[in-house]
């Protein structure tokens, strides 16, 4: 029987078989080839820090709700999965097999996905498999950037440098930044948003913000992007900003904001701040010209025209069956990994 990846408790990755369900007549039958581990999301349900293991989540309310919990162990993880078509129902028109597609399914050897989910990722020529695992996080990058209003010759800084922050990076140039600031702590990221002509900043040897306001004449960035999911981060996007800048927020912070002081920069300056969110029902900013179909397929135009350089982003490829070194090296040793990607065949 094939098998799937479940986190049985914090920091415990197993797996547990389960059965082959028939086709449907819109279905598709895939056959995973390679998944991304999450940096963020997932590393949060593994590490056993997300709020879901201690609240409910309210979708009316759109409210997290003390005395009940969301989500209990053992339970899945991953959406970052390029697979390839084995089997298709008999009404299946636009999906043949042996076609590639990613689809934000689970670390798993198959999955039956409705062709409508499939085809929106379908790769296109010119679209590695290594490049399809990052159709998700790209959607994340690009929602960001659009949310950050980024406009031709504007100063903008990227706080966190994994594999979305240096997404953002490349896009915003693409948006016509005219300087892009990326900061970070791990030389191993700063060298790589170099390569993307960012002037790179280490914050574990500088005063980063300090930096950047050195740099822009003492006024700051117009945009800052905060990438890293640690509120330090968040503070120190905001000091860095000019008066009445925009700061953008992509990252899945955990617990309270320690590090996070409103009442310096942010209420002073006048600093508009926005949560970028561009899944759990919620609709792009310029809905409806923009939703999620749409981020897929640019972001598929981006791989194919290589505007937006990914594959050499992943540093480790582990087999599916040792997933449990996978999570311990993204939660151990971030200075050594940026993406680290599960292996099936």
């Amino acid at each position: 029987m094939p098998v799937e990846l479940v986190v049985l408790g914090p920091r415990q990755i197993g797996f547990r078989e389960y059965e082959e369900k028939a086709l449907g007549p819109k279905e598709v039958r895939l056959s995973s080839l390679i998944s991304g581990i999450s940096h963020g999301t997932e590393m949060n349900l593994y590490r056993g820090t997300a709020p879901f293991y201690h609240k409910r989540w309210d979708p009316v309310l759109r409210m997290f709700i003390k005395g009940d919990v969301s989500i209990t162990y053992p339970r899945g993880l991953g959406y970052e999965n390029v697979a390839v078509v084995t089997e298709v129902g008999k009404d299946v028109e636009t999906v043949e097999v042996g076609d590639c597609a990613w689809v934000a399914k689970p670390h798993r050897e198959t999955n039956v996905v409705a062709e409508d989910e499939v085809r929106p990722g379908l790769l296109p020529g010119g679209v590695s498999q290594e490049e399809g695992i990052f159709t998700a996080l790209a959607r994340v990058a690009l929602n960001a950037v659009h949310d950050a209003q980024i406009k031709v010759g504007d100063n903008v800084a990227v706080f966190g440098l994994g594999a979305i922050g240096l997404m953002v990076v490349q896009l915003a140039k693409l948006s016509g930044a005219s300087k892009v600031f990326a900061v970070d702590l791990i030389d191993k990221r700063l060298r790589k948003a170099e390569e993307y002509a960012a002037v790179t900043l280490n914050a574990g040897i500088i005063d980063a913000s300090m930096e950047i306001k050195k740099q822009t004449g003492s006024k700051g960035v117009d945009v800052a992007i905060e990438a890293s999911g640690v509120y330090r981060g968040v503070h120190e996007a905001i000091r860095c900003c000019h008066m009445a800048g925009r700061v953008v927020t992509l990252g899945y912070y955990q617990g309270g904001g320690t590090d996070l002081y409103l009442g310096e920069e942010w209420h002073h300056n006048r600093i508009t701040m926005l949560s970028s969110m561009s899944v759990w029902d919620c609709p792009h900013r310029n809905y409806p010209l923009w939703d999620l179909k749409r981020l897929t397929a640019t972001a598929m135009d981006l791989f194919k025209d290589k505007k937006l350089l990914v594959s050499d982003l992943i540093t480790h490829k582990v087999p599916f069956e040792e997933a449990a070194r996978a999570y311990e090296l993204v939660d151990k040793k971030p200075e050594e990994t940026i993406k680290v990607a599960l292996t099936y065949h």
